[in-house]
């Protein structure tokens, strides 16, 4: 995984990679020409000089040559022998030479060879000093390296600041909108520029979203009123008709199943309208609910389900567990575990097993894939066997409500036969 760096690191090490690139590419250059120039300086000047001690030699012999600064010698042809052995064999030319002196340390000089008129110069030129000179020199370039990168530091640390400070002051103004709960216009605090032009979009970006909001809480607020209506007289309906003395049997139970279904719809309603608002402005909290007497309630509300299978439902309860949360949030997320226990269990048991902190619901069906456990709760994705029906979205629902209210939802298969558990733990507000 690549490491994320700030922008704002990644400008001054830019910055003083840069500097230090850029005079390291000078000092390079600088000991390239000189070392250069001076070695074509000083070959050209000692072959002058030993041409003209020749010339100088050959028309008045008995004039003395070198200086201070160099050594010559002068032959003839017949004399040669008395130079060092390793110069006399030398064309004219200039060359680099290396010996030894008493003292054991090699000494680096260059030697200017001239053959005329039957007399051979030579001249010796100790370059000791340019070697200590070119020593100084990078040691100086070195010095002006180090300075540089720290001078470019110095710039990318300010430069840096100063760029980077209006995308600060938007940020910081954007996160002061999640404490003020509304967005102001962030335009006119900063200048026409690339910034500017930034806050402008956000601006525009933040108009569109507070509408898209607003039309969705004025839909949601709708909708609840016109499913709510018709719900609420279904329900009163059935309780009036359940009233008539004159029902048979058959036709009570269909009543009973009506008024179930009718609640149910209820708190699917309140629950996905709920989780409509809590998405954006967090849970709903205060209310606690007894996860024991909503299993129950689920259960029964599922029997139909059963009609002929020869399927047994079970709830146990070995322990109290309360929930901080509304009773339709834990309907809803226990309908479609049981339900789902239900109507995939073509025979056995059920069992709905309150335990401390969790509650699990565990069949006897065809199981699961451990593969396809997580993969049940995607939108669209619904299991496979018997009844399986619907538009996969019962589990995905639950989910989020779980995730809401900060509660772990899973579902794996049975180790010791088939079948496959549901479980979710409360991991906050259980006792």
């Amino acid at each position: 995984m690549q490491s994320r760096r700030k922008l704002r690191f990644r400008l001054i090490v830019s910055f003083a990679l840069f500097g230090f690139g850029l005079s390291a590419l000078f000092a390079i250059a600088s000991l390239y020409v000189r070392a250069k120039v001076e070695n074509q300086l000083v070959n050209a000047s000692l072959q002058s000089d030993v041409d003209q001690a020749v010339e100088a030699t050959h028309a008045d012999p008995s004039k003395p040559i070198g200086s201070r600064l160099i050594d010559a010698w002068m032959f003839s042809d017949r004399t040669i022998y008395k130079a060092q052995l390793g110069w006399q064999n030398l064309a004219t030319g200039v060359y680099d030479m290396e010996d030894v002196d008493k003292d054991g340390r090699v000494r680096h000089y260059k030697l200017a060879v001239a053959r005329k008129y039957g007399l051979i110069g030579f001249i010796s030129y100790d370059i000791s000093r340019e070697d200590l000179g070119k020593r100084q020199l990078i040691t100086s370039l070195v010095a002006s390296v180090v300075l540089f990168s720290l001078l470019s530091l110095a710039i990318g640390l300010w430069l840096s600041r100063k760029v980077l400070k209006p995308v600060s002051e938007l940020a910081t103004r954007l996160r002061d909108f999640r404490k003020t709960g509304r967005a102001e216009p962030l335009a006119p605090y900063f200048a026409d520029d690339e910034v500017g032009e930034l806050a402008q979009a956000l601006d525009e970006y933040s108009t569109r979203l507070t509408a898209m909001v607003e039309r969705d809480r004025e839909f949601n607020s709708d909708v609840s009123h016109e499913l709510r209506t018709p719900l609420a007289v279904i329900s009163s309906t059935t309780e009036l008709l359940q009233g008539s003395p004159d029902l048979t049997d058959k036709l009570r139970e269909r009543l009973k199943r009506i008024e179930r279904a009718s609640r149910q719809a209820t708190e699917l309603i309140e629950a996905l309208l709920l989780l409509s608002r809590a998405e954006r402005r967090g849970p709903t909290r205060g209310e606690t609910t007894e996860v024991a007497k909503v299993a129950g309630d689920v259960i029964e509300s599922q029997r139909p389900q059963l009609r002929d299978k020869p399927v047994e439902v079970e709830l146990i309860e070995n322990d109290s567990v309360s929930v901080n949360a509304p009773a339709s949030v834990l309907s809803v997320a226990l309908t479609n575990l049981i339900g789902n226990a239900i109507k995939y269990t073509l025979e056995g048991r059920v069992t709905v097993q309150v335990e401390k902190g969790r509650i699990e619901v565990i069949d006897t069906g065809p199981g699961i894939k451990p593969e396809d456990a997580e993969r049940l709760f995607q939108r669209g994705v619904r299991g496979e066997g018997a009844g399986g029906s619907g538009a996969g979205l019962g589990l995905a629902i639950v989910r989020r409500l779980c995730e809401l209210y900060g509660w772990d939802v899973s579902i794996r298969p049975r180790t010791d036969a088939n079948g496959a558990i549901a479980c979710i733990v409360f991991e906050r507000g259980a006792r």
